[in-house]
């Protein structure tokens, strides 16, 4: 079990993806995203293995979740600043959380 704490002090903010494209030198079918927090965190990069329900058009303007205080990571030639966050669907395909409404980006997810 982890504290109250612990939960607190990972940051998951909204944002709204501006742009989405294919990331071949990924080792599994992912998307180069960029992604707007808002004025305090900034534009953020992620990758994000999301290729079985989304198309790159389909996702610009749409809101998630993401993870907005890990160190950025490298995927291939790639830096991932945040994470996104998703579930596995039926046959373990990540499909994306996101508000049911609209909501500012840079909002904190508690």
């Amino acid at each position: 079990m982890i504290t109250f704490q612990q939960f607190h002090d990972v940051e998951m903010h909204v944002g709204k993806i501006l742009t989405a494209e294919q990331f071949p030198e990924a080792r599994k079918p992912a998307y180069k995203l960029t992604i707007d927090f808002g004025d305090i965190i900034g534009v953020k990069q992620s990758s994000a293995q999301i290729t079985a329900h989304y198309t790159p058009e389909q996702l610009p303007g749409r809101l998630v979740i993401a993870v907005t205080n890990f160190p950025p990571k490298q995927i291939a030639t790639f830096m991932s600043e945040v994470l996104v966050l998703g579930v596995n669907d039926e046959h373990g395909n990540v499909v994306l959380l996101s508000p049911d409404s609209s909501v500012p980006v840079g909002t904190r997810v508690y």
